[in-house]
């Protein structure tokens, strides 16, 4: 679970659509062209989960349908790079999305999809990351560069929350330039921790996820940071 640190200057707003529950913040109320984009990119992937039901169950990466739409091209693309099915990737994929369309209309953004986050932004922020009764683990909070925006800040956790994991992480968050794909590393990575022992295994596989910026791993009070990730 991310907590953010959200300047006064942000007007915020929210919206929910079936499993989309979005919070999101910018330089003015955007609700309705939000809203307009929710349903625009669930439709695309509704309907092509209709005609490709195996995008929708799969654990493992598919090969890229190049005559997809582009979120679902994505979602394929960072599923590839993580080792996961695409869908592990589609939290992120929403945020990333409607946070680029938003940006015709503010010159900053964030948009928060369950964990998962999109940042655009002109100031520095800080993202603490919640870890439950393991929370006191020293500096947990990330600090975004607004020069490195956009930006993907991304969560799975195997005991916190609602997102699925086959591992038993109390939180794995990954940094990205893209949300798509800081979503679907978090999930590789959170798959692979089962105990303390195996984070030393996931910090390995996050060198080998092109892309991925760093991550930050939490496990029974214990913290692992890979890559460049400035913890405050």
């Amino acid at each position: 679970m991310l907590l953010l640190n959200i300047d006064k200057d942000f007007v915020s707003f929210g919206l929910t659509v079936k499993e989309t529950d979005l919070c999101i913040w910018a330089t003015k109320d955007l609700t309705k062209m939000a809203f307009e984009s929710v349903l625009k990119y669930r439709f695309q992937l509704e309907e092509y989960i209709k005609q490709y039901p195996l995008f929708k169950s799969t654990i493992k990466p598919l090969s890229i349908d190049y005559n997809a739409p582009e979120i679902v091209k994505s979602m394929m693309q960072a599923s590839q790079k993580a080792g996961v099915g695409p869908m592990a990737a589609v939290a992120g994929a929403i945020a990333e999305y409607v946070g680029m369309d938003l940006l015709s209309h503010t010159n900053k953004v964030v948009v928060e999809n369950g964990g998962d986050i999109f940042i655009k932004v002109d100031k520095k922020m800080q993202i603490k990351i919640y870890a439950g009764q393991f929370n006191n683990t020293g500096k947990t909070a990330i600090e975004v560069d607004p020069d490195h925006t956009p930006l993907g800040v991304c969560t799975s956790s195997g005991t916190i929350g609602h997102s699925f994991s086959y591992g038993k992480a109390d939180a794995v968050t990954a940094v990205a330039s893209s949300a798509i794909l800081a979503d679907a590393a978090a999930t590789a990575l959170a798959n692979h921790i089962n105990k303390v022992a195996d984070m030393d295994k996931a910090i390995r596989l996050a060198s080998n996820i092109k892309g991925l910026k760093g991550a930050v791993l939490i496990k029974d009070g214990i913290k692992k940071v890979y890559g460049r990730v400035i913890m405050v």
